[in-house]
């Protein structure tokens, strides 16, 4: 063939790709106006939602329920068991009693697909005219993320974190899991996986206090995060990829979400536990009624809704102050009760008991610090290298509680003052007697935890000048905070919209959502977009899992952190 017979040949097939292109995307277009025209034209009549907890699963599922279902707000109502809504996105506190922080739900900008694209609807109430999703990658970029001093030993020395510590079966190992099925992995644990002298790797003390895993959590959820968070591995030593809200989760995510959803007349009803569902009989899943632990019972219309969180990380968390610990857990876990009377009446509505039946491995300790002026934040930025917001974690690693530490950007909180200042921090083995207090942490008030702290940081002689500036430190011990994590059968965890279910969904970090990773903010609102629109009939895309693990980019620079 001539030359100029190839290039018409080439100009045409480019040609006949554009026009392709060009009829595929008007198609889209077309589609996505009949999806809208349609849903504008709904009648929902009397129907009404009843949306089981307060926290941002259940509010990302009003707002989808508002924004893309033409749903009557006034026909919504959120009953919460506390007595403030955000779950476990929380920030409360006084300049005078101290702040809480029970801990950071840290974002990350590339894998969050469906919080960003749902908070860039949510108005921010900081910056006029934009989104909550503009103000926080505006602040993060602004103040971005290099952690100068990942790991510290117990001389105070900064580890190189660069080198990941791996030996060829530690590499063999991980290359295996990645390349595991998921239904091989049931009931098995990390440590059953790797051999020993994987968990004296930097790269297992960074993960392990970045995502607050254990040896015993589910090696199943260690290989949906290693494939999900790929593009955190070279960077873990950093944590540059962690992007940081201006303040804390309530005051940055919560407060605007719940500003959107007054505004559209939501109810909320606070303070008031549903402890119990009935349900229609037969195979199908339908609810009729939701029992109150006041006594009292809502009966449901037959269109109506019912959306439960079943199950929820920080429940039955305690506080205590400077000179009390944390009390011991009392009562049961009120979303996982819920769960477990529900799951009694119908198959398919998973299993609690994995998750919500062993304190003794799921639990954490939190503290936040609350100061007057920044003398202590600038003792440790002169430790680290890094300035308040820039460092992420700080892990002590050789300390007997593994003790952590994050200095967010100042103010934190709303209703922070100029001359206070806070940081919190948190122990994974609260069972352990401390290496300079000799109690377990479980047991030690918000002093003793501070002088542990201190003097794991070899400050002690100045004890006493450092806590002339204490407000106050307040532990929170959380007995269920790993409880997602643990090691559990594929059935365990439910679908977000059971099998049968007729107008039934759950959502939380305890349902079954492929390829998505748990602990995360992303979850809870993947879970409601995918309980709103399959309920509701909604043909909208669901923003899927971005497979980072199949970029040959990505999983070269994987390959070589491994080495490093």
């Amino acid at each position: 063939m001539k030359k100029s017979h190839i290039g018409l040949a080439a100009a045409g097939a480019l040609g006949a790709a554009y026009l392709a292109k060009k009829v595929s995307a008007e198609k889209k277009v077309e589609k996505v106006a009949e999806v809208e025209e349609e849903i504008n034209s709904r009648y929902y009549g009397d129907k009404q939602v009843y949306l089981i907890g307060g926290g941002i699963a259940t509010m990302a599922a009003a707002a989808y329920l508002i924004r893309d279902g033409n749903f009557n707000g006034k026909n919504i109502h959120v009953i919460e068991g506390m007595k403030i809504l955000g779950g476990s996105n929380d920030g409360i506190g006084t300049n005078d009693k101290g702040f809480v922080a029970r801990g950071g739900r840290m974002l990350n900008e590339e894998t969050y697909e469906n919080f960003w694209e749902l908070f860039d609807s949510i108005p921010s109430l900081e910056w006029p005219n934009h989104s909550v999703t503009e103000e926080i990658l505006n602040f993060d970029h602004l103040h971005p993320t290099h952690a100068q001093a990942r790991l510290v030993t117990k001389d105070q020395e900064i580890v190189d974190a660069h080198t990941m510590g791996f030996d060829n079966e530690d590499r063999l190992a991980m290359t295996k899991l990645l390349a595991a099925s998921e239904g091989s992995l049931d009931d098995m644990t990390i440590e059953e996986w790797f051999a020993p002298h994987f968990f004296e790797t930097n790269f297992w003390y960074m993960w392990q206090t970045t995502f607050a895993f254990q040896k015993w959590s589910s090696v199943f959820e260690l290989r949906r995060y290693m494939n999900r968070m790929i593009l955190e591995f070279s960077r873990i030593d950093t944590l540059e990829g962690v992007t940081r809200t201006p303040l804390n989760q309530y005051d940055s995510v919560i407060l605007p979400l719940k500003t959107f959803l007054d505004k559209h007349g939501v109810d909320f009803t606070l303070n008031e536990d549903v402890i119990d569902l009935e349900f229609k009989p037969g195979s199908e899943i339908t609810v009729t009624a939701l029992k109150l632990g006041n006594g009292e019972t809502i009966e449901l219309a037959e269109d109506d809704v019912v959306i439960m969180t079943n199950g929820t990380m920080t429940d039955s968390s305690t506080e205590g102050d400077w000179s009390h610990p944390a009390p011991a857990v009392t009562e049961e876990s009120r979303s996982a009760r819920l769960w477990r009377n529900i799951a009694k009446k119908k198959a398919g509505l998973g299993n609690p008991e994995p998750f919500f039946g062993n304190e003794a491995e799921t639990n954490w300790e939190s503290f936040t610090v609350t100061c007057r002026g920044d003398k202590l934040l600038k003792r440790i930025e002169a430790f680290s290298g890094n300035i308040p917001g820039s460092g992420a974690l700080m892990t002590l690693k050789d300390s007997s509680w593994l003790m952590s530490t994050v200095v967010a950007a100042q103010p934190h909180f709303k209703n922070q003052d100029a001359n206070t200042t806070i940081f919190w921090g948190y122990g994974i083995y609260t069972d352990k007697v401390g290496d300079y207090v000799k109690k377990p942490m479980r047991d030690c008030t918000g002093e003793e935890i501070l002088y542990e702290w201190i003097c794991q940081m070899g400050w002690e002689a100045d004890w006493e000048e450092i806590i002339e500036d204490i407000v106050n430190v307040i532990p929170a011990y959380m007995p269920y905070i790993d409880a997602q994590f643990q090691p559990r059968k594929m059935t365990d965890r439910p679908q977000v919209v059971p099998e049968n279910s007729t107008n039934f969904a759950m959502i939380s970090q305890f349902v079954e959502i492929p390829k998505d990773m748990v602990f995360t903010e992303e979850y809870s609102v993947r879970a409601a977009r995918i309980a709103i629109y399959t309920l509701f009939d909604i043909d909208k895309e669901i923003i899927p899992v971005t497979p980072y693990n199949r970029d040959p980019k990505v999983l070269a620079k994987a390959t070589q952190t491994m080495f490093r």
